[in-house]
């Protein structure tokens, strides 16, 4: 297996408002939630939403949908300026989410906070000044 993530997709509760927030923040897609399934062009990594009960009878028809106060995995937005975590957080909280934690300096070196989406999903909005982006906008990884 090629070490690559093409997809992420996230099971949702409303695919219009999910939509509707994902494009509020600026993702881009040529999908409307009538289609059944959003695709958002993000650098490197496509994300899709698709309703939370028919992605869980798509990975088995006997799974039993759960949604956990805290799945254990957060998604990650990193900024090439400072100023654009609180930027990014602020949207975010005028299109229909919410700050889970303003932005602060944290204990690795950078500056961050997260936002949870519709449906609760998280995403932390970080920045550190030794960060380095290739053309797409994706993160170096040495």
């Amino acid at each position: 297996m090629e070490p690559r993530i093409s997809i992420i997709t996230l099971g949702v509760s409303d695919l219009e408002k999910s939509y509707e927030f994902y494009t509020s923040l600026g993702f881009p897609t040529s999908r409307k939630p009538d289609s059944g399934i959003i695709f958002f062009k993000t650098g490197g990594v496509c994300l899709a939403l698709y309703p939370f009960d028919e992605l869980a009878k798509d990975v088995s028809p006997d799974l039993k949908p759960n949604r956990p106060d805290f799945s254990g995995i957060t998604l990650a937005h990193n900024t090439k300026e400072k100023s654009e975590v609180d930027a990014i957080l602020h949207l975010a909280e005028k299109s229909g989410g919410k700050v889970e934690k303003t932005a602060q300096d944290v204990f690795w070196g950078g500056y961050s906070g997260y936002f949870s989406d519709p449906d609760g999903y998280l995403w932390e909005v970080a920045y550190a000044d030794c960060w380095e982006f290739n053309e797409d906008g994706s993160l170096v990884i040495d």
